[in-house]
C-alpha cells in the first residue's frame, strides 16, 4: 500500500513547520509548499534530508500541481501577524481567496481531504463572550484588519461551498492565539514582542491600558487539535485554543517576572478595531475531538522563552527587512 502523503501550504511558517514535524512523525510523507514571503526555510531545513519530505517554492495563489497521490491537504498559507497583513493586504486577500480556490480545486482532483486554517479573527471585536462557533462575528470589512478578517471569512464560505456542491471532504479550524518555538520575534504579535523587548532590555509596549484580553495556546496543543480535526468526520468550523483568558497588562507582568526584567510597561494608542476580548468556547473540540489543551501558560512560556534566549544576538536584534510592498499587485 502506497505511503499516504499530505500537502502543507505555508509549510515554512511558524505553524506550518510544526505541522511538517508532526506528520513526518505520524509516518505520512510531507509535501511542503511556501513562497517564503513570511516563512523561513530554517524552520524546516532539518527535514530536507528525509526521503519522505519534499519542498516546493511556490505561491498557492497561482495554479498548483504536485505529481502523485495526495491524501490530505492542510492550507496554512497566509500572513497571520498584523505587521505582515497590514503591509501586504492585497496578497493577504489573494492567498485566502485565489489560493484557497486553487487548493480546493487541487483537492477535488486528487480526491484529498482538506483542512483550512481559519482564525478567531472571523469573530472580529466580539459582542459574544466567550466565542462559540455559532457566533457570526462583529467585523469591519473596510477597516485596517478587514484584509485578514474578511479573507478568512471568505475562505470558510468557499470551503463550505466546495463541500456542499462537490462533496469535498473539508475541515475548518478557527485558531486562537498560539505561541511557541519558531515564532518570529518581530512579527507584531504580543508574546514575541514582549519577550523580545525584555531580552533586549527595552521597556515593554502595550496598546491601550492593557485591559483587553487574549487566550494563549501552546503550539503542541494546537497541532494535536489540528491532527484530530483532520482525522475526524466533522466538517463544520471548530475552535481550537486555550480558554485560559488573561489581560494584556497581566500578561506583560508575567513576562517581566519570567524574564527577570525590571523594565517599565509603556502604553501606546490602541489600534483601530483591536479586539477587546478573546476567549474560545472549546465545547465542540472537547465533545467531538476529545481535545483539551494540556500545556499550561507557565510551562509553555518557559519553553518559548528558552527558545528565544537561544537565539544569537544578531537574530535577537534583527528587524523585519522583507520587501513586502512589492507584492501588493
Amino acid at each position: 500500500m502506497a505511503q499516504k502523503r499530505i500537502l502543507i501550504t505555508g509549510a515554512a511558517g511558524f505553524l506550518g513547520s510544526h505541522l511538517c514535524d508532526r506528520f513526518i512523525k505520524e509516518g505520512i510523507a510531507v509535501v511542503a509548499m511556501d513562497n517564503l514571503i513570511t516563512g523561513d526555510l530554517k524552520n524546516i531545513e532539518h527535514l530536507f534530508k528525509l526521503p519522505q519530505f519534499e519542498f516546493y517554492h511556490h505561491d498557492v495563489s497561482k495554479f498548483i500541481h504536485v505529481a502523485g497521490n495526495i491524501d490530505y491537504i492542510l492550507h496554512f498559507a497566509s500572513p497571520a501577524s498584523p505587521i505582515d497583513y497590514l503591509k501586504i493586504p492585497i496578497q493577504t486577500l489573494k492567498v485566502s481567496s485565489l489560493g484557497t480556490h486553487n487548493v480546493l480545486g487541487f483537492a477535488r482532483v486528487k480526491k484529498a481531504r482538506v483542512l483550512v486554517a481559519s482564525t478567531s479573527e472571523v469573530y472580529g471585536d466580539p459582542e459574544v463572550h466567550p466565542q462559540t462557533e455559532e457566533y457570526w462575528g462583529n467585523v469591519n470589512p473596510v477597516g485596517p484588519r478587514g484584509c485578514y478578517d474578511e479573507a478568512k471569512r471568505f475562505m470558510e464560505a468557499l470551503t463550505m461551498a466546495y463541500h456542499e456542491t462537490h462533496g469535498l471532504e473539508t475541515r475548518i479550524i478557527r485558531i486562537f492565539n498560539t505561541y511557541g518555538p519558531k515564532m518570529r520575534l518581530n512579527d507584531g504579535r504580543v508574546l514575541p514582542a514582549f519577550i523580545g523587548q525584555a531580552l533586549r532590555g527595552e521597556d515593554l509596549t502595550m496598546f491601550g491600558d492593557g485591559s483587553q484580553t487574549r487566550s494563549f495556546c501552546f503550539v503542541d496543543d494546537l497541532v494535536e487539535g489540528i491532527y484530530r480535526l483532520l482525522m475526524s468526520d466533522y466538517h463544520m468550523p471548530v475552535n481550537i485554543g486555550n480558554p485560559d483568558e488573561i489581560s494584556i497588562k497581566d500578561f506583560a507582568d508575567e513576562i517581566l517576572k519570567l524574564t527577570g526584567s525590571n523594565q517599565k510597561l509603556i502604553s501606546l494608542a490602541l489600534p483601530k478595531d483591536d479586539p477587546k476580548q478573546r476567549k474560545p468556547d472549546i465545547t465542540k473540540a472537547q465533545q467531538i475531538l476529545g481535545w483539551n489543551p494540556k500545556v499550561n501558560r507557565a510551562e509553555g512560556l518557559k519553553i518559548t522563552y528558552d527558545y528565544f534566549k537561544s537565539l544569537s544576538k544578531e537574530e535577537l536584534n534583527k528587524t523585519e527587512h522583507r520587501n513586502l510592498e512589492t507584492l501588493n499587485k
